[in-house]
C-alpha cells in the first residue's frame, strides 16, 4: 500500500511546488517588470505621495461638486471586503422601489429627463471605478453649479477623461470617476 501511496504523494509534492509556489512567482515577477503600475493595483496618489484610491476600484464621492459613481451593494457602500452585487432579480420589488428612489434623487440633483442604467443599478462587484459617458455628461450642469464655472470646462475635463471601448471594440467607452474627480480637483481647485 506504501508504494500505491509514495508517487501519488511525490506528485502532489510536485505540482504544489510547481503550480502553487513557481508558476505564480513567475507570473508575478514578470507582471511587475512588465506592468509595474498595474500590477501594484493602479494606485492613484496625490502631490504628496499619499494613496488616495486606486483607479480599479470605486470610491463614494457624495459632494455636489464631485463626479458620482454608480451605487454599490457592496457592504456599507465600496466595501472590497464584502463585494458583491444585490441578487436582486428583474422582478424584484425592493429592486424596482430603489431603482425609483435613485432616479428621483438624480432628478431632483441634476435635473433631466433620460437617466442611464449605471446611475440606478449597481455592478456585479459593487466596486466599479466607471461610469458612462452618458451619466457623466448627465452630472456636468450640477458640478458646474457647484463650483462656479461654466459646464462647459467641466464636460471638456469629462471627454478629456472618457475611455473608449479597448482595441475599439470590447466593452462600453467609460469615465473613470476617481480620475475625473482628480482632474476636477486639479483644474479648479480641491473642494472640502
Amino acid at each position: 500500500m506504501v508504494h500505491s501511496f509514495r508517487p501519488a504523494i511525490a506528485m502532489m509534492a510536485l505540482f504544489t511546488l510547481l503550480l502553487g509556489l513557481a508558476y505564480p512567482l513567475a507570473v508575478t515577477g514578470i507582471a511587475h517588470s512588465v506592468f509595474p503600475r498595474q500590477a501594484s493595483g493602479s494606485l492613484v496618489r496625490d502631490a504628496g505621495g499619499r494613496v488616495v484610491g486606486s483607479a480599479l476600484i470605486g470610491q463614494a464621492f457624495a459632494g455636489e461638486t464631485y463626479l458620482h459613481p454608480r451605487p454599490s451593494a457592496a457592504g456599507d457602500g465600496y466595501d472590497a471586503a464584502v463585494s458583491s452585487g444585490s441578487n436582486m432579480g428583474p422582478l424584484n420589488p425592493d429592486l424596482a422601489a430603489r431603482v425609483a428612489e435613485s432616479a428621483q434623487a438624480i432628478r431632483a440633483d441634476d435635473g433631466a429627463g433620460g437617466i442611464p442604467a449605471d446611475a440606478v443599478t449597481t455592478s456585479a462587484s459593487g466596486l466599479d471605478p466607471d461610469v458612462s459617458p452618458a451619466y457623466a455628461r448627465l452630472q456636468a450642469a450640477r458640478i458646474a453649479r457647484a463650483r462656479g464655472v461654466p459646464v462647459q470646462q467641466v464636460q471638456t475635463i469629462i471627454d478629456g477623461q472618457t475611455q473608449g471601448a479597448l482595441l475599439g471594440f470590447v466593452g462600453q467607452p467609460r469615465v473613470n470617476v476617481l480620475l475625473t474627480n482628480r482632474a476636477l480637483d486639479a483644474r479648479f481647485g480641491a473642494e472640502g
